[in-house]
């Protein structure tokens, strides 16, 4: 999957909400149109991978986000500008001006990347077993 280098533009940015609590704003990467051998995606595919990504670009934090000393001893996962990796579906998911952007907990965060064009997520096979 290809993604698009995240720009966050005015017209986007003050139409942000700002997160409350122990929430992080994440923006999610836009899919490429196109294959790098410059095959069309279908628009019905982008959607797809837009919606299950597991990826995205931190925005803003709440003001509690990683407050709580007990449960992050080290500190917080990840901070305004980076990359990172959540679990597939999490968060409330919602668009402005045609981009994706997500509110997902602080402790949804799983990782932090340098640069996620080079992420796959893995394909998941269900198993369906019979017994006569």
């Amino acid at each position: 999957m290809q993604v698009k280098q995240f720009e966050l533009t005015d017209e986007i940015g003050d139409k942000l909400p700002t997160p409350s609590g122990y929430k992080v704003l994440v923006a999610c990467p836009q899919i490429e149109e196109t294959t790098e051998g410059g095959i069309i995606i279908a628009e019905e595919y982008r959607a797809k991978e837009s919606t299950a990504s597991i990826f995205g670009y931190v925005i803003s934090m709440g003001e509690d986000a990683y407050g709580d000393i007990d449960k992050f001893s080290s500190g917080p996962y990840c901070q305004k500008g980076d990359w990172v990796i959540f679990r597939s579906y999490s968060g409330t998911r919602f668009k402005i001006a045609g981009h994706e952007f997500r509110l997902i907990n602080d402790d949804s965060v799983e990782a932090v990347v340098e640069d996620p064009r080079e992420i796959r997520q893995s394909k998941r096979f269900i198993t369906v077993f019979s017994f006569l």
